[in-house]
Protein backbone atom coordinates (compact mmCIF):
# COMPACT_ATOMS: atom_id res chain seq x y z
CA UNK A 1 0.00 0.00 0.00
CA UNK A 2 1.28 3.26 -0.42
CA UNK A 3 1.65 5.86 2.23
CA UNK A 4 -2.13 6.58 2.07
CA UNK A 5 -2.75 2.46 2.74
CA UNK A 6 -4.10 0.60 5.09
CA UNK A 7 -1.30 1.21 7.82
CA UNK A 8 -1.02 0.29 11.77
CA UNK A 9 0.03 -2.08 14.36
CA UNK A 10 -1.56 -5.16 15.16
CA UNK A 11 1.51 -6.37 17.59
CA UNK A 12 2.40 -9.44 15.46
CA UNK A 13 5.47 -10.82 16.17
CA UNK A 14 7.42 -11.52 13.46
CA UNK A 15 11.08 -11.76 12.64
CA UNK A 16 13.06 -8.84 13.65
CA UNK A 17 10.21 -7.32 15.49
CA UNK A 18 9.92 -7.41 19.52
CA UNK A 19 8.35 -10.24 20.79
CA UNK A 20 10.15 -12.34 17.38
CA UNK A 21 11.83 -15.68 19.02
CA UNK A 22 15.17 -15.72 17.51
CA UNK A 23 16.55 -19.25 19.20
CA UNK A 24 12.72 -20.83 17.27
CA UNK A 25 13.91 -23.29 15.39
CA UNK A 26 13.82 -27.03 16.98
CA UNK A 27 14.51 -30.02 14.91
CA UNK A 28 11.74 -32.02 16.54
CA UNK A 29 8.41 -31.01 14.86
CA UNK A 30 6.61 -32.02 17.81
CA UNK A 31 7.95 -29.40 20.15
CA UNK A 32 5.73 -27.19 21.25
CA UNK A 33 6.08 -23.01 20.62
CA UNK A 34 9.30 -24.24 17.98
CA UNK A 35 9.56 -24.78 14.36
CA UNK A 36 11.08 -27.55 12.71
CA UNK A 37 11.89 -25.35 9.35
CA UNK A 38 14.91 -23.04 9.30
CA UNK A 39 13.20 -20.61 6.81
CA UNK A 40 9.83 -18.92 6.23
CA UNK A 41 7.51 -16.83 3.97
CA UNK A 42 6.44 -13.51 5.15
CA UNK A 43 4.39 -10.85 4.40
CA UNK A 44 6.59 -7.64 4.79
CA UNK A 45 4.94 -5.19 6.68
CA UNK A 46 2.15 -7.76 7.87
CA UNK A 47 1.71 -6.17 11.36
CA UNK A 48 0.74 -2.80 9.67
CA UNK A 49 -2.71 -2.24 9.16
CA UNK A 50 -5.46 0.18 10.33
CA UNK A 51 -8.33 -2.00 9.80
CA UNK A 52 -10.71 0.97 11.65
CA UNK A 53 -9.29 3.86 9.83
CA UNK A 54 -9.02 2.74 6.44
CA UNK A 55 -11.46 -0.13 6.48
CA UNK A 56 -14.45 0.78 8.77
CA UNK A 57 -13.57 -2.77 10.78
CA UNK A 58 -13.38 -2.19 15.10
CA UNK A 59 -10.15 -3.08 16.93
CA UNK A 60 -12.23 -5.87 18.04
CA UNK A 61 -13.37 -7.15 14.16
CA UNK A 62 -9.52 -7.01 13.09
CA UNK A 63 -8.34 -8.71 15.90
CA UNK A 64 -10.56 -12.17 15.11
CA UNK A 65 -10.41 -11.25 11.31
CA UNK A 66 -8.39 -13.89 9.58
CA UNK A 67 -5.53 -12.62 8.04
CA UNK A 68 -6.73 -13.41 4.75
CA UNK A 69 -9.85 -11.10 4.93
CA UNK A 70 -6.97 -8.02 5.78
CA UNK A 71 -5.35 -9.59 2.55
CA UNK A 72 -7.99 -9.43 0.20
CA UNK A 73 -9.13 -6.05 1.54
CA UNK A 74 -5.52 -4.74 0.89
CA UNK A 75 -5.29 -6.30 -2.34
CA UNK A 76 -8.73 -4.91 -3.72
CA UNK A 77 -7.43 -1.69 -2.95
CA UNK A 78 -4.08 -2.02 -4.56
CA UNK A 79 -5.50 -3.68 -7.57
CA UNK A 80 -7.58 -0.50 -7.68
CA UNK A 81 -5.01 1.95 -7.29
CA UNK A 82 -2.94 -0.09 -9.53
CA UNK A 83 -5.45 0.06 -12.50
CA UNK A 84 -5.96 3.97 -12.05
CA UNK A 85 -9.36 3.85 -9.82
CA UNK A 86 -10.27 6.23 -7.52
CA UNK A 87 -12.33 3.58 -4.95
CA UNK A 88 -15.26 6.09 -4.05
CA UNK A 89 -15.79 6.34 -7.75
CA UNK A 90 -17.17 2.35 -8.03
CA UNK A 91 -19.16 3.08 -5.36
CA UNK A 92 -22.98 1.85 -5.74
CA UNK A 93 -21.73 0.43 -9.36
CA UNK A 94 -22.29 -3.40 -10.52
CA UNK A 95 -18.44 -4.49 -9.48
CA UNK A 96 -18.19 -7.88 -8.34
CA UNK A 97 -15.83 -9.55 -5.91
CA UNK A 98 -14.75 -13.16 -6.76
CA UNK A 99 -12.34 -14.54 -4.64
CA UNK A 100 -10.68 -17.91 -3.93
CA UNK A 101 -10.00 -18.73 -0.68
CA UNK A 102 -9.67 -21.80 1.27
CA UNK A 103 -7.76 -22.60 4.98
CA UNK A 104 -10.25 -21.68 6.74
CA UNK A 105 -8.64 -22.96 9.63
CA UNK A 106 -7.98 -19.33 11.44
CA UNK A 107 -10.86 -19.59 14.19
CA UNK A 108 -9.91 -22.41 15.17
CA UNK A 109 -6.45 -21.42 15.78
CA UNK A 110 -7.27 -18.50 17.96
CA UNK A 111 -10.23 -19.80 20.00
CA UNK A 112 -8.73 -20.75 22.91
CA UNK A 113 -6.90 -17.07 22.95
CA UNK A 114 -9.61 -14.97 22.41
CA UNK A 115 -10.67 -12.39 24.71
CA UNK A 116 -14.33 -12.50 25.67
CA UNK A 117 -15.07 -9.20 24.10
CA UNK A 118 -13.88 -10.12 20.66
CA UNK A 119 -15.83 -13.91 20.45
CA UNK A 120 -18.62 -12.64 18.85
CA UNK A 121 -16.29 -11.23 15.73
CA UNK A 122 -14.93 -14.80 15.47
CA UNK A 123 -17.42 -16.31 12.64
CA UNK A 124 -17.40 -13.20 10.63
CA UNK A 125 -13.90 -13.01 10.97
CA UNK A 126 -13.11 -16.75 10.24
CA UNK A 127 -15.76 -17.00 6.98
CA UNK A 128 -14.60 -17.02 3.16
CA UNK A 129 -17.97 -15.72 2.49
CA UNK A 130 -18.25 -12.81 4.65
CA UNK A 131 -14.21 -11.54 3.25
CA UNK A 132 -16.12 -11.22 -0.34
CA UNK A 133 -19.05 -9.53 1.66
CA UNK A 134 -16.89 -7.03 3.36
CA UNK A 135 -14.56 -6.01 0.07
CA UNK A 136 -17.88 -5.46 -1.38
CA UNK A 137 -19.81 -3.88 1.42
CA UNK A 138 -16.38 -1.38 2.44
CA UNK A 139 -16.44 -0.46 -0.82
CA UNK A 140 -19.85 -0.03 -1.81
CA UNK A 141 -19.97 -2.62 -4.55
CA UNK A 142 -23.33 -3.86 -5.81
CA UNK A 143 -22.54 -6.64 -8.35
CA UNK A 144 -22.11 -10.37 -7.32
CA UNK A 145 -19.44 -11.08 -3.95
CA UNK A 146 -18.75 -14.97 -4.91
CA UNK A 147 -16.29 -16.57 -2.61
CA UNK A 148 -15.01 -19.67 -4.16
CA UNK A 149 -13.48 -23.25 -2.21
CA UNK A 150 -12.29 -25.97 -4.92
CA UNK A 151 -9.29 -26.35 -2.79
CA UNK A 152 -5.78 -26.25 -5.14
CA UNK A 153 -8.12 -24.42 -7.58
CA UNK A 154 -9.63 -21.82 -5.68
CA UNK A 155 -8.39 -18.94 -7.52
CA UNK A 156 -8.47 -20.59 -10.97
CA UNK A 157 -11.99 -21.01 -10.72
CA UNK A 158 -12.58 -17.59 -9.06
CA UNK A 159 -10.83 -15.70 -11.92
CA UNK A 160 -13.01 -18.24 -14.45
CA UNK A 161 -16.22 -17.18 -12.39
CA UNK A 162 -15.03 -13.64 -12.77
CA UNK A 163 -14.28 -13.39 -16.77
CA UNK A 164 -17.70 -15.19 -16.93
CA UNK A 165 -19.71 -12.12 -15.20
CA UNK A 166 -17.93 -10.06 -17.19
CA UNK A 167 -17.96 -11.15 -20.53
CA UNK A 168 -20.75 -9.98 -22.58
CA UNK A 169 -23.68 -11.82 -23.67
Amino acid sequence: MGAAGPRGGRGLPLPGRPGWDEDVYDPDPDRAGKSYVREGGFLEDAADFEPEFFFGMSPREALAADPQQRLLLETAWEAMESAGLVPAALRGSRTGVFAGLMYQGFAASILDDVPVDVQGYVAGGASSSIAVGRVSYTFGFEGPAVAVDTACSSSLVGIHLAATAAAPG
